[in-house]
């Protein structure tokens, strides 16, 4: 074939990517076609021609990896998968996209089409999660690279947007990722200067470059020349620096060729019209105005990425087994993370405590079953947002992470919460299980990657500490009290408030032995009792709830107390006040309310007999969500303020968090009940 021909069919194959992009969008009646137009050229250069990819075997543990962290331009990926070979449908895919059941959502949907690495959408969030990716593969390397077998060694690249880069995520994320010399992280920004109320000067002026260079960055502006050469050079240029992340500028123009639309914020979220969309293949010079045409040579052409991936698949598996003689431990070790295997009896001996009246905050109880935990699970790993001397999540004798140095396991994240969420995401998207910790106020810098851990349906640990007004006198800044019902409202996470160390001791396990969930685990500061073993069951955290005390008269009590965490030995005092009343009293320790709600009614009942109406729940926190346990003639005892500066003892005195008051509640509902 003849360079002439290689080009006419490179134009083609590109031009491609926009016909279908433009038809689907158009089909869907909404959408984003401008972007994919313009972004072409860039994804058919990492797809056919750099990136390393298998698409019949989409997850080969060594391919590179592609994040488009502009999710709304979906179509460009969509396309890009299609014609290089994925299992991606034309018809049941590419036609209905955007439509009810469609694997081609509005934005990449993990696991939804093969070659999907990661949700993408919320701006900011796609290439916050590569940083954590192209850690990952260094963290891994430094794990199971020997001389003469680079049996990790690969990339992960990016295409970001305006918007993406005008998120404080991302920069948070780039400021870490130059810290840590990520070389292996390579993003296209699409400078495009389009947003959806116009053109980005209306905000956003600075100089993108110069401030990745700040970030320790290696940048380059390739202006308005998106040729494919020029992208494939760049590209190049990016992956011969191994000490720096890469940043390569284009100025595109949205809906590149079309008369009318071209450089307009009409083509940024919506279709272009069929008019506009004849108009514009008309202006290509396409061959056909069919919607949804594909021009067989163009296909053949892109689909040598087939046999290519196949090929490079092989070689790295010859060279695994060749790592295999020589380190046989080591590729055991690695193709049992890479299968999602957690070690062959890692749980056969969970942190059990003695009953003990001394007060043991939950945090402390945690620092001791995450050394636990780390010495049997050695893909644990994490860290804080600078508060490791509080959050007590350091894992001793991990090493830390660091420049070339990515052995250790103890992550610094800095005073970037919304960063590490997005980053552990990465890590546990990449064969490690990831954690982050900060205090329990500042899950709300992290929800959104937080939410996108539960969308994915990852295993992510996010593990936060001085959980209540307990945490004394930071004040009501510091002090969470609509966190809990926050989080317990997202669908998919579970959020697991432990009561003393025996309960933290099985959240731990809960959290690492999860497949399909994240889990928040939110600790606390002040001490609680350790409750003797025997009355906490092993499938505590599982069940979501349990009877940690019966009454003396069972199984009909007059009254039910209900709590979470550190409020549990306050209903504990109260019942032993109540019962020496003639009050028969139950106590239940509810760690984790969905997983309560998710258990058959049988489970439910025995737990919370419907016959007992007599129900008092106390939790240090809003009170949002417990009617549903305590009913209607029971009593929901929580904050419905903020908190106060001031120590701990006396903030829950003057909140009303006592035995005295919960004694007050229990005898009022008694009587309620009674006289119902």
């Amino acid at each position: 074939m003849t360079a002439t021909d290689t080009t006419t069919l490179d134009k083609l194959c590109v031009d491609t990517i926009r016909t279908l992009s433009m038809d689907a969008v158009q089909k869907a009646n909404s959408g984003h076609p401008g972007t994919p137009m313009a972004l072409a050229p860039v994804a058919y250069v990492l797809y056919a021609r750099v990136m390393r990819h298998s698409p019949r075997h989409p997850d080969w543990p060594d391919r590179d990896r592609f994040v488009l962290s502009a999710g709304h331009a979906s179509m460009l990926l969509y396309s890009t998968l299609y014609l290089a070979g994925y299992e991606v449908s034309l018809d049941d895919d590419i036609m209905q996209f955007r439509q009810l059941g469609s694997r081609a959502a509005g934005h990449p949907e993990y696991h939804d089409l093969p070659g999907i690495e990661v949700t993408t959408g919320p701006l900011g969030q796609g290439i916050s999660h590569a940083v954590g990716m192209a850690l990952a593969e260094r963290m891994l390397a430094a794990r199971f690279n020997r001389p003469g077998h680079e049996i990790v060694d690969h990339r992960t690249f990016v295409i970001a947007s305006d918007g993406d880069l005008e998120e404080g995520i991302s920069g948070e994320a780039s400021s870490i990722a130059g810290h840590l010399g990520l070389g292996r992280l390579v993003s296209f920004y699409d400078q495009n200067h389009i947003s959806i109320e116009g053109d980005t000067k209306l905000a956003f002026t600075e100089d993108v470059g110069k401030r990745y260079e700040a970030y320790g960055w290696h940048v380059q502006d390739l202006e308005e020349d998106v040729e494919l050469d020029s992208l494939q050079r760049a590209l190049e240029n990016a992956l011969a620096v191994d000490d720096k992340p890469s940043l390569i500028i284009v100025r595109t123009h949205i809906a590149q060729g079309s008369p009318h639309k071209q450089d307009t914020a009409g083509a940024h979220g919506s279709p272009l019209g069929e008019e506009e969309v004849k108009l514009t293949k008309q202006a290509m010079g396409w061959p056909s105005l069919e919607p949804f045409y594909v021009p067989e040579e163009a296909l053949e052409h892109f689909r040598r990425c087939v046999e290519r991936g196949e090929e490079l698949e092989a070689e790295w598996r010859e060279r695994f087994d060749r790592y295999a003689e020589e380190h046989p431990e080591l590729a055991g070790e690695l193709e049992r993370m890479i299968a999602r295997r957690l070690p062959e009896g890692w749980d056969s001996d969970v942190p059990r405590f003695h009953a003990s009246g001394s007060m043991t905050a939950t945090r402390k109880s945690s620092q001791t079953v995450l050394q636990w935990a780390a010495a049997r699970v050695p893909e644990l790993v994490g860290g804080s947002a600078d508060l490791a001397p509080s959050t007590l999540t350091l894992i001793d004798g991990g090493g830390d992470v660091e420049a070339g140095s990515y052995e250790g396991r103890n992550l610094h994240f800095g005073i970037r919460e919304h960063a590490m969420g997005a980053i552990v995401n990465g890590l546990t998207l990449h064969y490690f299980r990831g954690y982050g910790s900060t205090f329990f106020t500042f899950s709300d810098y992290m929800r959104g990657s937080v939410r996108l851990a539960a969308l994915m349906k990852l295993p992510s640990i996010f593990l936060y500490t001085h959980d209540s007004i307990g945490l004394g006198e930071d004040g009501p800044t510091h002090q969470p009290i609509e966190h809990l019902a926050g989080l317990r409202a997202m669908p998919t996470l579970r959020v697991v408030r432990p009561a003393g160390a025996n309960e933290t001791g099985l959240a731990w396990h809960y959290a690492i032995k999860s497949t399909d969930h994240p889990t928040a685990l939110v600790l606390s500061r002040q001490g609680i009792p350790t409750w003797n073993p025997a009355a906490v069951p092993a499938d505590a955290i599982e069940r979501g709830a349990y009877v940690l005390r019966y009454s003396y008269k069972e199984p009909e009590p007059d009254l039910i107390l209900i709590a979470s965490g550190t409020e549990v030995h306050i209903c504990a005092r109260t019942a032993d006040a109540l019962e020496a009343e003639g009050i028969a009293t139950r106590l239940v320790s509810m760690p984790c309310m969905e997983n309560f709600a998710a258990q058959d009614a049988a489970y439910r009942d025995r737990v919370l007999p419907p016959a007992c109406r007599a129900r008092v729940s106390v939790e240090a926190a809003a009170t949002f969500g417990w009617h549903q346990w305590v009913g209607e003639l029971g009593k929901a005892i929580g904050m419905e303020t903020f908190g106060a500066s001031g120590p701990a003892g006396a903030l829950y005195k003057h909140f009303g968090l006592t035995p005295e008051r919960v004694g007050e509640a229990g005898r009022e509902v008694v009587k309620r009940v009674r006289g119902s």
